[in-house]
């Protein structure tokens, strides 16, 4: 996937700036996709050249003029393809495991050590998710469209952090 899929998916949702994209990054989008401001400001100006955006200038008080991005037909039809193309299921590449696998060479306190921060940063953000479930889907079956797929990557996403969480617990039962 190239970043400016994930961008004309979040502009599809809701048309923004450089800026309150650069924001729904930082608190959803990013925690399956991640981009700095810098790679999503350069990307937008790919995407109006290649015509896949359209940026309307809107005046603000006190302010220099905000661009604001939607996804023109272009855009669409280029979303409408990427989403029907076939993706290759990504293959897990995990540092730690192989520092696990390789824990007979080294220094085991050390690793467990290591263990338990990557447990305790993977709850936390398991905690993150969890509070965005409960605060912006508190009735999942009755979701549909959009929110229903929004709840769906986020039930992903916690998935993934409880088998992270459990299995860093494991191995430190078991080291």
């Amino acid at each position: 996937m190239a970043l400016e899929h994930a961008i004309l998916v979040s502009l599809s949702e809701l048309s923004g700036s450089g800026y309150e994209l650069a924001r729904r990054f930082d608190k959803s989008i990013g925690f399956f996709w991640s981009a700095t401001h810098q790679q999503i400001y350069r990307t937008l100006t790919r995407m109006d050249g290649a015509g896949w955006i359209t940026g309307e200038a809107v005046a603000q008080d006190g302010r220099p003029d905000k661009k604001v991005y939607s996804v023109s037909a272009a855009g669409r039809a280029e979303l409408d393809r990427w989403i029907a193309a076939p993706t290759d299921p990504s293959q897990l590449r995990e540092e730690l495991a192989v520092k696990i696998r390789g824990a007979a060479n080294g220094d085991v306190e050390s690793l467990k050590v290591e263990v338990a921060r990557h447990r305790d940063v993977h709850a936390t953000r398991l905690d993150v998710y969890r509070l965005i479930e409960k605060q912006d889907f508190p009735a999942p079956a009755a979701l549909t469209g959009t929110a229903l797929h929004q709840y769906l990557v986020l039930r992903g996403g916690i998935r993934v952090e409880e088998g992270f969480t459990e299995w860093c617990t494991e191995v430190l039962e078991k080291l």
